[in-house]
């Protein structure tokens, strides 16, 4: 009887651990944990995205009140420090915002005043780079390239 009950006790505890080892356990495809809108600020909304490859994604958002662009490049999966980049260039008025450097979830927020003006824009994550030229002009037609480097 003494056997059995060890032998349960010991088995109660094993299922015990793995549960918590279990429940505490990070899922592999985990949500970012930020929006374009929490890093560029409440009064802008996403006009324009690309993949940087399966890393995450460059957004391009605005903010009709201030006329500003806002670029951020957000992670899919936040954690190690990575090379990580977010631009932007309005050609007419050469205005340029660029942040890079090594983040564990994103890159930005870069805004340059951009109302009535095309936009150049990008990002990138580890050697994957994203341009995005003549964005956002109404009827012409983007051009968008992504580079592995």
């Amino acid at each position: 009887m003494r056997f059995i009950r060890s032998v349960l006790a010991g088995t109660a505890v094993v299922a015990l651990a793995a549960g918590g080892v279990t429940a505490l356990a990070v899922p592999a495809s985990a949500a970012p944990n930020t929006t374009p809108q929490e890093v560029c600020g409440s009064g802008y909304r996403t006009v324009n995205s690309a993949p940087v490859g399966s890393y995450g994604t460059v957004y391009l958002t605005y903010n009709p009140t201030s006329g500003k662009n806002c670029v951020t490049t957000i992670r899919s999966n936040p954690g190690t420090a990575l090379e990580t980049g977010a631009w932007i260039y309005v050609d007419d008025t050469t205005e340029y915002a660029e942040d890079e450097g090594l983040f564990t979830s994103y890159a930005g927020p870069v805004s340059v005043y951009g109302k009535g003006h095309c936009v150049d824009w990008g990002g990138r994550i580890a050697n994957v780079h994203v341009r995005v030229t003549g964005s956002n002009c109404a009827s012409l037609k983007e051009h968008k390239v992504t580079t592995i480097r």
